[in-house]
């Protein structure tokens, strides 16, 4: 059990024959006192600052559990939204594909129609050219007929008035 300065004030040493001077011993042994006294004191401080560290070592052991729960937790939610951005982004990119071959196959018929009706259009102008060639044809036949020259010449010998002007 360790001294206490009480224990140094009261201790008491016998005395022999030319033994220490009295008085200096006391004066050392208040000097003793003092001093331990005085260590005591910082030791109780001391104690009481390593306990006021330790609880604040405590709450910041806390505080860094927490923390890293924290972290791992936010660490979680990211590879969580990531892969989740990661499948939506998939399915936007099939669904985008999706709706590209649609409007490609649309695109496709809606040619395929237009072709179509293209062809349809040459060979109806096909047919109108032919049909107009004939009627021209045939009107020039009418034309060229000699029933003109008949008619042109009047049954009293004379010419028509018009084409004496040409």
């Amino acid at each position: 059990m360790p001294l206490t300065p009480l224990d140094i004030h009261n201790k008491e040493f016998t005395r022999g024959i030319r033994g220490y001077d009295q008085d200096e011993v006391n004066e050392f042994l208040d000097q003793i006192i003092k001093d331990y006294e005085l260590v005591i004191r910082e030791k109780k401080d001391l104690k009481r600052q390593v306990d006021e560290l330790q609880q604040k070592l405590g709450h910041f052991s806390n505080i860094e559990e927490t923390l890293n729960k924290s972290i791992l937790i936010a660490q979680q939610t990211a590879e969580e939204v990531k892969g989740n951005a990661t499948k939506e982004s998939k399915l936007i990119i099939r669904e985008a594909e999706k709706n590209a071959d649609r409007i490609i196959n649309e695109a496709l018929e809606k040619s395929r129609r237009i072709e179509i009706e293209v062809e349809e259009l040459k060979k109806q102008g096909k047919v109108f050219r032919t049909r107009l060639k004939m009627l021209v044809e045939a009107q020039l036949e009418l034309v060229e007929n000699g029933d003109w020259d008949q008619l042109l010449h009047l049954p009293n010998g004379t010419e028509d008035p018009d084409e004496e002007g040409m």
